[in-house]
């Protein structure tokens, strides 16, 4: 159904994955979308499919972030729903990672998601009005063998959303986490992975890579679903702070609570002792 009220939504990434289907869908919906992607020629054809301004952009160069934005702005007049959904995967253990493959993942998951935020929340703090939806993953709240930095920027993510959304709350500002589980998308097809790996790793990470590459096409997860439960969750009265979507995410977002309830009841007597005495 089509709203008869719609808001305008700016999604990062949308050239292939979620962010493909999270646009098509916003614009099937009557929403005014501005779509963007690092090569416009990707998604040039929704441009037809409803009220879309496609806008090219690579989310590390915060400038260009800056004006995609101020773009936006003068196109549509306004900013309701920032959806932040690029980023990139990479496959290896955490002693197998070099480096630069573990900065690159920060400068796009972690500082691409930072970059749209700064260039948003002025023209939504002036409004008192805005959701801002950062899309982490499951791996954003447990680790995982095999993608461990990949999780590290996922947690990243998470810590700076958890403390943006006490920051900005008393001004109007809803701030919202997505952590879906195994999709049908691109991800584990197309992410890059170690040159070399270690043999000590083969039983641990080296399976866990096979095991995603020999995943894709046969997730659980369908992207045209996900995409409607964030539309929906984003117009919800009450937005969720966190959206696991699908059900190993679900599942796994509640063990890692009861984890980590029983690991602290089991400690707390020794946690406590650390403070000074009361008395």
């Amino acid at each position: 159904m089509r709203t008869q009220n719609p808001k305008v939504w700016l999604v990062t990434g949308c050239s292939t994955g979620f962010g493909r289907y999270i646009a098509e869908h916003l614009l099937e919906a009557g929403e005014k979308v501005v779509v963007t992607a690092r090569k416009t020629d990707k998604i040039a054809d929704l441009e037809q499919k409803g009220d879309a301004l496609i806008l090219p952009l690579d989310v590390i160069d915060r400038d260009q972030c800056q004006k995609v934005v101020d773009a936006a702005e003068a196109h549509f007049g306004r900013i309701d729903v920032l959806i932040n959904n690029a980023g990139i995967g990479f496959f290896g253990a955490i002693e197998e990672t070099a480096e630069a493959d573990a900065r690159r993942l920060f400068d796009v998951n972690f500082f691409g998601t930072a970059n749209t935020i700064h260039s948003v929340l002025p023209h939504m703090r002036a409004r008192r009005s805005g959701t801002i939806v950062n899309l982490t993953s499951i791996g954003g709240l447990v680790g995982y063998t095999g993608v461990g930095y990949y999780c590290a920027t996922k947690f990243a993510v998470e810590g700076l959303s958890d403390t943006l959304r006490k920051e900005v709350a008393p001004l109007g500002v809803n701030v919202m986490t997505v952590e879906p589980s195994a999709f049908r998308t691109e991800w584990a097809g197309s992410s890059n992975e170690v040159s070399a790996s270690i043999e000590d790793y083969e039983a641990t990470a080296g399976e866990a890579r096979r095991a995603y590459h020999a995943s894709v096409g046969k997730q659980a997860g369908d992207p045209a679903r996900a995409a409607k439960a964030i539309r929906e969750a984003v117009l919800a009265e009450q937005p969720p702070h966190h959206l696991p979507l699908g059900n190993d995410a679900a599942d796994a977002a509640l063990k890692k609570a009861e984890d980590l309830k029983a690991n602290v009841l089991a400690w707390e007597a020794l946690s406590r002792s650390a403070d000074f005495p009361t008395n």
